[in-house]
């Protein structure tokens, strides 16, 4: 599967690059077009501006200096003048994929809804368990009426699973009900599948549009700003710590141990650390640490016990995975998504701590592990405007006939995005960031690195993201060396 079928480049002057999505005319030609029904809703009567502009783009980099590149841009989501399906011809289906979210509903009822209300769809399915579901379970019918009241609901009504994705048989029966509109909910494997899948659609010469909306509760999913439910996981985060501090402080030398969710990237500890102000260490993947010896993790917590006579701690569930016994290591052990298994490390470091503590001072650990917790809740009220925001600009996209692409926001505006762009890396903290400082200045831990670490961090390529300093650049790269006619 090649970049080329995913995205088109659109050079322009001045180092500018338009990382287009593809379009149904782009191997359909001759499609017909109408006119966008918005322009003659009431709802959107006094708005001043029914369309995008077809030139808007979105850049990627908006910290840059006088003499920078333009850089790297993406199309801007919203309605178009024009519309490649006429509303009775929709017949539009709705799937969730991977593990539990905040917000999963919220993101169902308002494609259903704008599809509904905004172009007069009337057929929507929603697909039973995840990409199985398309050839093995039945469909459920999905009107304004059903979806209701979802939002106020966690988890999603149509069921979710991990795998269970097979190209050829997914879109048989794509074809064979006649859906011509793909809504594809899911992490970054779910997105790599909704590539397959697209793939496949366009060599078979099918008119279907297929949209991702991302999610992954972690904010791992690179280019966006944020992934939904990743606000709604810092808030209820916040519950979990403030029950193990309450439990740490009211006995002598009490320990709250809480494990947040964050695989590969500790952005849900680092966010829900910053917000808390009582935890006095994190612990993220991104960032190693050690136990034993002069500056490890038990000689800080002996020095914290001994000032304040309690303390909290938040471990990722991927950090430390390291320091586990390879007897405990699922070593290349996957779950149907692919993500290795990882070893409870909350419960591992909570017993390492007893031992080790037992034969020097009393303590008091509490081990509070909230994942299903947090995962199962419905949105908040951030997460549910932002669910309905990249909802909407879902159907609207899949409405002008653009094709194979994510959409999200992309330093607060929303855009879309290649599938690749978004499946070929993950986010992660970086470590070297102003961010990670102030979370160190917060809790006065150690960052347990020594200076070869440090300057090997340093040296490492950072995310070409609009929310740190440095030059337009795609992963440590200027955008001139992947395009060179641009320099």
């Amino acid at each position: 599967m090649g970049d080329d079928t995913l995205m088109k480049l659109v050079p322009g002057t001045d180092g500018y690059v338009l990382e287009d999505v593809p379009h149904l005319t782009d191997y359909l030609s001759d499609l017909p077009n109408y006119p966008n029904p918005l322009q003659d809703n009431p709802s959107y009567s006094v708005v001043k501006q029914y369309f995008v502009n077809v030139d808007d783009t979105v850049t990627q980099k908006i910290v840059v200096h006088k003499d920078s590149p333009r850089g790297v841009h993406f199309r801007r989501a919203g309605p178009r003048q024009r519309v490649y399906f006429e509303s009775d011809e929709v017949h539009a289906c709705i799937v969730t994929c991977g593990g539990l979210c905040p917000g999963l509903n919220t993101v169902i009822r308002e494609i259903v809804c704008g599809l509904h209300y905004m172009y007069g769809v009337r057929r929507i399915l929603g697909i039973d368990g995840g990409y199985r579901g398309f050839y093995a379970k039945n469909t459920v019918t999905l009107t304004p009426k059903v979806v209701s009241d979802i939002h106020k609901r966690g988890g999603t009504i149509l069921g979710t699973s991990r795998g269970g994705h097979d190209t050829s048989k997914i879109v048989d029966s794509i074809q064979d009900r006649g859906i011509n509109q793909v809504y594809i909910i899911g992490g970054d494997g779910t997105q790599r599948g909704a590539a397959v899948i697209f793939e496949e659609i366009r060599r078979r010469g099918l008119k279907v549009a297929v949209a991702g909306i991302p999610k992954t509760i972690d904010n791992d999913i690179s280019v966006i700003d944020k992934s939904f439910g990743f606000d709604t996981a810092v808030e209820e985060a916040q519950r979990a710590i403030d029950a193990a501090h309450v439990e740490a402080e009211s006995i002598e030398n009490g320990i709250g141990l809480v494990k947040l969710m964050g695989r590969y990237s500790g952005f849900i500890a680092m966010y829900a650390t910053l917000a808390s102000r009582d935890v006095d260490c994190c612990l993220i993947p991104e960032s190693p640490f050690f136990l034993e010896g002069s500056g490890g993790l038990y000689e800080f917590i002996e020095k914290r016990l001994k000032e304040n006579g309690h303390m909290v701690i938040v471990i990722a569930e991927g950090a430390g995975q390291d320091l586990l016994s390879e007897s405990l290591q699922s070593m290349d052990q996957q779950d149907a998504s692919g993500n290795k298994l990882l070893q409870d490390v909350g419960l591992r470091i909570s017993h390492r701590i007893k031992e080790h503590f037992a034969k020097k001072m009393p303590i008091n650990l509490k081990y509070i592990d909230p994942t299903y917790m947090i995962r199962a809740i419905p949105s908040n009220a951030s997460d549910k405007v932002y669910c309905t925001l990249l909802a909407h600009s879902a159907v609207h996209g899949a409405m002008a006939g653009y094709t194979g692409f994510t959409v999200g926001p992309v330093n607060g505006r929303h855009a879309y995005i290649p599938f690749n762009r978004i499946t070929e890396k993950q986010n992660k903290v970086v470590i070297t960031d102003r961010m990670w400082a102030r979370l160190l200045s917060s809790t006065n831990q150690p960052s347990f690195l020594n200076p070869e670490d440090i300057a090997e961090a340093k040296k490492e390529k950072q995310p070409a993201t609009g929310l740190l300093d440095g030059e337009n650049s795609k992963d440590g790269k200027s955008v001139t060396e992947d395009y060179p006619c641009m320099s």
